[in-house]
């Protein structure tokens, strides 16, 4: 019995030893995100809400709602593609000239515009013009990941980027499920009818969930983050002017 005592109690001392470094070590990994780099993120957040919320109803929009045919959607997608592909060397060459700051900001602008767009968008060439906007997305999406490695610590900087995109898609995670819930009132009421709760607030969700609020809110999100880091955001060069 003393045996398995000692035993028992080495493992757990063993197993709780482990867990306290691996506390310690995350916490290590949370503050190589400074904050000139916490303010990308945060703002990066913010939009990411943005492009997440209509993300899975952008089809439904165009097919069911509009009326686009599959080919045309398919073109859609390719105009997105390619726009993208356009602009991804001459904007990557000009970012290593210029402060990165400004392109993220645009970069950022054009994920803000792309869901107010497509909510005015009813016919095909309409959309042509809110998914090259889409596409238009990518201006400084190369130049954003430059950025990160530029406010990462010497040393730290792969580290640094894997915990950037882990707090990033864990959060930005929920807005993908929260679009449901703007859409259209039938998550709402299929989640109150497992729960059991919540049917007293089914006519005012009835009355507020549709495509136009999913679209708009994720437009609100893309302000915000776009402002956010206009106003806050540093690129490396600030970030040395202000330990100097």
């Amino acid at each position: 019995m003393e045996t398995l005592y000692y035993v028992s109690n080495t493992r757990f001392n063993f197993t709780y030893s482990r867990r306290k470094n691996h506390a310690k070590e995350n916490e290590k990994r949370l503050k190589l995100i400074r904050p000139a780099l916490r303010t990308l993120l945060v703002s990066d957040i913010l939009v990411r809400f943005c492009e997440q919320i209509p993300y899975a109803f952008v089809v439904l929009w165009c097919m069911r709602v509009n009326g686009i045919t599959p080919l045309q959607f398919g073109v859609l997608t390719t105009i997105e593609m390619v726009t993208a592909m356009i602009i991804y060397i001459p904007v990557a060459y000009l970012a290593d000239r210029n402060t990165k700051k400004t392109f993220v900001v645009i970069t950022f602008g054009f994920f803000t515009l792309f869901p107010l767009i497509l909510l005015f968008s009813r016919t095909f060439w309409l959309m042509v013009i809110a998914f090259i906007i889409r596409g238009m997305k990518e201006f400084g999406e190369p130049t954003r990941k430059a950025l990160i490695m530029d406010l990462a610590p010497e040393g730290k900087k792969a580290t640094t980027f894997g915990m950037y995109y882990l707090i990033r898609d864990v959060i930005v995670s929920v807005a993908a499920f929260g679009g449901a819930f703007l859409w259209n009132a039938s998550t709402s009421i299929q989640v109150f009818n497992t729960l059991e709760i919540g049917h007293g607030l089914i006519p005012f969700i009835k009355s507020v969930a549709s495509p136009t609020t999913n679209f708009l809110t994720a437009f609100g999100f893309g302000v915000l983050g776009t402002l956010y880091f206009a106003f806050f955001g540093k690129d490396l060069k600030q970030v040395k002017e202000v330990i100097k």
